[in-house]
């Protein structure tokens, strides 16, 4: 039975992280990060509805009297 030969797997190995190190390098790499974020204020624009131009009461059961 023939032995498995291991003399190589130092080399392959210590090359894949070489190699994985690298294509994670070039892509990180082609990322846009921005430097200095800024926030931008929103103005809020008010928006009208029916129910604000119109006086209403809401009458509840158990605020009514006895």
């Amino acid at each position: 039975m023939p032995q498995l030969d291991t003399s190589t797997w130092l080399t392959m190995i210590l090359s894949m992280f070489l190699v994985l190190f690298i294509v994670f390098q070039l892509k990180i790499s082609k990322h846009n990060f921005y430097h200095s974020p800024e926030l931008v204020p929103t103005k809020m624009l008010k928006q009208n509805t029916p129910w604000e131009t119109k006086w209403t009461k809401i009458y509840l059961p158990l605020s009514l009297p006895l």
